[in-house]
């Protein structure tokens, strides 16, 4: 793969390639337009892939939150046409690295020495690259290690990323004006967070200890003397990717192994820890040769609130859901409904939410789960495509739901994805066993 040997770190230079690749998206609309004059059956297929493409392109030159938000719209595959979903999802482990002496200067930059004045050998070709950092091989006093250098500028550039973005995703969520701020404040600061790489080797070092009883879980250690504010250093752990995992495995056996190991591992933090892993792409998960899922990159950890929490898995119990003044009362909680809205606002998205619920609480209404029954996946794609095109839903704010719900959605359609990928059937309530 190519190598970068410049990341752009200025505003003026940032906001000039997207510029770019705004003019491309623009000449994309233009083709398809004059061959839709001349064929009115052609479909979007080939625009979808078109503007896939020159975006992915754009944006993994920037690297940074730009990429980052790439990265977590390729985990939602209801909402994205499938060219998008395949293209940005090379964002999670699969982006162009950084060359040989972009990195020497990198690493000194951030570590006050070169990579092979700290370790006994360093292999200066990345065997890993994604939005925020790159991961290379190396060894010291006898250990196999990981080294993740972080790439230049990300900090800096990622309210400036951010901004030129958010015309974006407002459009694509439909939010309208007051209230939305706090949604793109909660994404800044994790991702942020993401940035501070001490930070995460404290979060790891927690985390892995916190869920080191988990049958069939392992975790690399973490070497704080080797890390710094950029730079994270850890045990080289050898395993498949688990989505390539998914692919190529035949045995229901291992896969409800490996799923319930997963189940568990956020169960346990979301009920137990009341924080979680928000980061759940096949990238953070390894399989190992003896199907041990190994879990990696504890960047993301969303805290959950128990004013949150409660109302939150409270909604999960089907008795409750079927009780309308208990629901609503429960939405108001979430700052679902509002008392400003209207009569039809609030039939609307009690409606609206009844169903979402209804669906995606499925999986704890039962004592098993099989996440390859394609009918609740089918159910929702319907859902998703049904209310996509809802005209009265595009008039409406979709300012709707407190701000955590932004990480703790995307831990669950994250969770759900992997399972269903696994093709798993989980017992739902097995991680009472270590709490």
């Amino acid at each position: 793969m190519k190598t970068i040997d410049k990341i752009p770190t200025g505003k003026i230079s940032r906001t000039g390639k997207m510029v770019q690749t705004g003019i491309k998206l623009g000449g994309n609309y233009l083709k398809y337009y004059s061959k839709k004059a001349l064929n009115a059956d052609l479909s979007r297929d080939q625009l979808d892939q078109s503007n896939a493409e020159d975006i992915y392109d754009g944006l993994k030159s920037l690297k940074g939150s730009a990429l980052k938000v790439a990265q977590m719209l390729s985990m939602e595959k209801s909402l994205l046409p499938n060219a998008y979903v395949e293209k940005f999802s090379l964002a999670q482990f699969s982006v162009p690295p950084l060359s040989a002496p972009l990195v020497r200067k990198t690493f000194k930059k951030y570590h006050g020495q070169y990579p092979d004045e700290l370790f006994d050998t360093f292999s200066l070709e990345s065997v890993n690259a994604a939005s925020i950092g790159q991961v290379h091989r190396a060894t010291k006093d006898g250990k196999d290690l990981a080294v993740k250098i972080q790439y230049p500028g990300v900090a800096e550039s990622i309210s400036s990323d951010l901004a030129l973005v958010k015309p974006i995703a407002t459009k694509m969520f439909n939010l309208q004006g007051r209230g939305s701020e706090r949604y793109f404040k909660e994404v800044e600061e994790k991702l942020l967070e993401e940035t501070d790489y001490v930070l995460e080797v404290q979060q790891s070092i927690e985390m892995s200890e916190a869920c080191k009883n988990i049958p069939h879980l392992r975790f690399p250690k973490y070497y704080e003397d080797l890390s710094s504010e950029k730079i994270i250093t850890m045990d080289w752990m050898n395993g498949m990717h688990l989505s390539e995992f998914a692919k190529q495995n035949t045995n229901k056996e291992t896969a409800n192994k490996l799923g319930q190991a997963l189940w568990d591992f956020y169960m346990y933090q979301m009920h137990i820890l009341k924080a979680v892993h928000a980061d759940p792409h096949p990238g953070n998960f390894l399989v190992d040769k003896e199907n041990n899922l190994i879990a990696i990159d504890f960047g993301c950890i969303k805290r959950v609130p128990e004013d949150f929490y409660k109302p939150y898995f409270e909604l999960a119990d089907k008795q409750k859901i079927n009780d309308p003044e208990f629901f609503n009362a429960k939405l108001f909680e979430l700052e679902i409904l509002r008392k400003e809205d209207s009569s039809r606002e609030i039939e609307f998205f009690s409606d609206l939410f009844y169903q979402m619920l209804s669906l995606f609480t499925a999986p704890f209404q039962k004592e098993e789960f099989d996440f390859s029954d394609e009918g609740f996946w089918t159910s929702v794609t319907s859902l998703s495509e049904k209310y996509s095109k809802d005209q009265e839903l595009r008039k409406m704010n979709g300012n709707r739901g407190s701000k955590h719900f932004l990480y703790i959605n995307r831990t669950f359609f994250g969770l759900y994805n992997l399972l269903h990928d696994l093709g798993a059937t989980v017992s739902i309530n097995n991680f009472k066993k270590y709490s």
